[in-house]
Parts: C-alpha cells; sequence; structure tokens
C-alpha cells in the first residue's frame, strides 16, 4: 500500500519560476518604454510652452510697438518657468526693443534646448550659454 499519491493537478515549482522569470522580463521592456514614452511628452509639453509664449510676445507688442518687457509679463514668465522645471535642464528669455528670444532646455538630452523668438522661428538647438538674440 502506497502513501504518496501522485497529484497531477497542479504546477511544478519549476513551471512558476519560468512563469515568474518571464512576467520578470516582459516588465523591464514595458517599463523603459514607458520612461521614453515620458521623456518624449515632457519635451511636448516644453515646445507647447514656448510656442504659446511666442503668441503672447506678439500681443505685448500689439499693445506697446516694442518687444521691452516681453520677458516680464507674467504669462510669458508663467510659462517659461513651467517649460524650464518640466525639462530641468535651464531656460532663459532675452529682449530687446525690435527682438526676443526664449528657450528652455529639453528633458531627453542635457546638451539641446527648444528656442523660439520674434522671427518666427522655433526649433531645437544646441543649448545657448548666455543671452541671445536669435534663435541658433
Amino acid at each position: 500500500m502506497s502513501f504518496l499519491k501522485k497529484n497531477s493537478g497542479g504546477f511544478t515549482l519549476i513551471e512558476l519560476l519560468v512563469v515568474i522569470a518571464i512576467i520578470g522580463i516582459l516588465a523591464s521592456v514595458v517599463l523603459a518604454s514607458l520612461n521614453t514614452a515620458r521623456t518624449k511628452g515632457a519635451d511636448a509639453a516644453i515646445k507647447s510652452n514656448l510656442v504659446n509664449i511666442r503668441a503672447q510676445a506678439e500681443l505685448v507688442y500689439d499693445t506697446g510697438s516694442t518687444y521691452v518687457g516681453v520677458c516680464t509679463d507674467t504669462k510669458i514668465a508663467s510659462a517659461l518657468a513651467t517649460a524650464t522645471s518640466t525639462g530641468g535642464n535651464g531656460g532663459e528669455c532675452s529682449e530687446a526693443s525690435d527682438t526676443w528670444t526664449a528657450w528652455a532646455g529639453l528633458k531627453g538630452t542635457l546638451t539641446d534646448a527648444w528656442c523660439v523668438d520674434n522671427a518666427g522661428a522655433s526649433k531645437q538647438v544646441t543649448k545657448p550659454v548666455g543671452a541671445i538674440t536669435v534663435c541658433p
């Protein structure tokens, strides 16, 4: 008489470990893709804020026929602060009577920034050093 019965109604330890390993590998792939998507989303938010700055700067120009005061306008300062904090990579606004430029560092890279200016430029550039009057 045998006291040991063969139980065929469950998973073995090896089968469970293989399933857990596969789930772990899939989770790591998904998390890597998710991080890339978050970075792209942050960069899109930065670009959107800077495009809004360009529109607001033209409203400032329309009221005074000069770009002086663009960088101190509360809406522009707020949008630039939001873009700068989103990227965490610096940003600046420069103005003169006939020109203005704003840039904010992109989150995906430490060396690139998004730049907008009064001439209509809206492009990715190497992060500027110091005040600039036109997007390079």
